[in-house]
């Protein structure tokens, strides 16, 4: 048996390759299919089945294109409520299946076992390897039990509004987890995510545990009443990234098809007043502080690092044309990332030296200030500046700056009217990088006064400068 995980960094999502007998199952592809058909051709296999977990709220799922592209056949969820099936299985000639369905992938069974609670048409895949034993050695979890923690179960009504279900899902999610601990100590767990996935709270970074060791270390396999399930569970969840009531609509009615795609159009800085003019968003990928220093006006800033493509998911419409300052290489892979969440409207490139080329045709590059903790602690209270944390709420309930209010990121957008614009405005963050994606929406928004506060509250704290709670 050939057996290979495949870990997309940006979005802390795994998806898996299993081949026997020169056949291959991809479970939980993501939308870079070719990937996946090349991987299985270098093992010597042809894809004939691909298989999800559940429908996805967190990336467009490739399962759909990476079964047409390789004739596989499709093995999706028929479990749950009618409103969360795949409105697309019959189109594609799924086989749809239900607790305790299994399917062979050459001398590997895999068999089917329901697990709702993270989702109510969820499936986890036992595999065993017929050519060892009967036995299965392992499980792919999905997003219903990773390493350390499980998968969330207030999704559906936090991300795509649906009232009242998330109390019910944790209940489901208790009793499919105490259902689960009946099997063997021995089992592998293979989960969909790891640390830094918006599933679930407190993933660990090992790729894969035992359910033996989870039963010992995992804290929600540890609750002994569902009462205290419910409340640990649903206490603390962070919010769903914007982006995730379109995935999940979308993975649920038919996920787009990609097909084949044409490198965007190279522009020179002398059109961007016409980009933004016909409401094209101009998306820098340098790193903040290069930013900082020098950008095209009306541009705004996502560092091309690990978080690149959550916050694209939260900040970034799916209807505008997307541009891009970048260099070539990095405008192939930023176009790779927005297609992971379905921004595929990526029109043009701006290269890398487009600042450069914007001043040598005599336009003006824009900047934003950078001021340090010592520096503003000065002006506070009482002094002209005013300031914004724009960390999540909890951060700002567990400690923040005085008097200081509170609008966060991934909120910042919609609540415009909530930003002061009377005086010179410091954004802040934990560390500086959500306030300088947060000066940089502001700047473009025509909120000209902005400054960054470098180390943001950390360095505050280092500091000893005063805190309240």
């Amino acid at each position: 048996m050939i057996f290979r995980r495949y870990f997309y960094d940006k979005l802390a999502q795994a998806s898996y390759l299993v081949g026997a007998d020169g056949e291959a199952l991809v479970v939980d592809p993501n939308r870079d299919v070719e990937f996946y058909l090349h991987e299985a051709r270098q093992s010597g296999l042809r894809i004939a089945h691909v298989a999800e977990t559940h429908i996805h709220a967190d990336f467009l799922s490739g399962a759909r294109e990476l079964a047409r592209r390789a004739g596989a056949l499709l093995h999706l969820s028929d479990e749950g409520p009618s409103d969360w099936r795949y409105g697309w299985a019959r189109e594609e000639r799924a086989l749809l299946h239900r607790q305790g369905d299994q399917f062979m992938v050459g001398s590997v069974r895999l068999e089917i076992a329901h697990t709702p609670g993270h989702t109510p048409e969820h499936l986890a895949f036992l595999l065993a390897d017929l050519a060892v034993s009967q036995q299965p050695m392992g499980v792919f979890s999905g997003d219903f039990l990773f390493v350390g923690s499980v998968g969330r179960p207030d999704l559906l009504e936090r991300a795509v509004q649906q009232k009242g279900t998330m109390e019910a899902a944790a209940r489901t999610l208790f009793q499919s987890l105490k259902r689960f601990r009946e099997r063997p100590d021995w089992l592998q767990v293979w989960p969909a995510h790891g640390a830094g996935s918006a599933c679930g709270k407190g993933l660990s970074a090992v790729p894969q545990s035992t359910l033996g060791y989870e039963k010992l270390t995992n804290p929600w396999l540890a609750h002994e009443t569902e009462e205290g399930f419910v409340r640990a569970i649903l206490e603390g969840q962070p919010d769903p990234p914007r982006y995730f009531a379109r995935m999940k609509r979308l993975n649920r009615d038919g996920p787009p098809l990609l097909g084949e795609r044409s490198a965007p159009e190279t522009i020179p800085a002398e059109r961007l007043p016409e980009v933004l003019q016909s409401g094209g968003i101009v998306v820098d990928v340098r790193p903040a502080a290069q930013f900082a220093q020098g950008f095209l006006p009306g541009t705004i800033n996502l560092p091309l690092d690990r978080s690149f493509v959550t916050w694209a998911g939260w900040l970034l419409p799916p209807d505008a044309d997307l541009f891009v300052v970048a260099s070539a290489e990095q405008a192939e892979e930023v176009a790779r990332d927005l297609a992971m969440i379905g921004l595929d409207r990526v029109a043009g490139v701006f290269g890398a030296d487009a600042v450069r080329s914007w001043a040598a045709r005599g336009g003006q590059p824009a900047t934003i200030g950078q001021i340090q903790a010592s520096d503003l602690a000065r002006q506070l209270p009482g002094g002209e500046l005013r300031v914004l944390d724009v960390r999540w709420e909890a951060e700002w309930r567990a400690g923040h700056l005085p008097g200081v209010p509170n609008v966060p990121l991934g909120q910042l957008l919609e609540r415009l009217s909530e930003v002061p614009s009377d005086r010179p405005l410091v954004l802040q963050c934990q560390g500086g990088g959500r306030s300088s994606i947060a000066a940089s929406l502001l700047h473009a928004r025509g909120f000209r006064n902005v400054l960054n506060l470098v180390g943001g509250f950390a360095q505050w704290k280092v500091a000893g400068f005063p805190v309240e709670r």
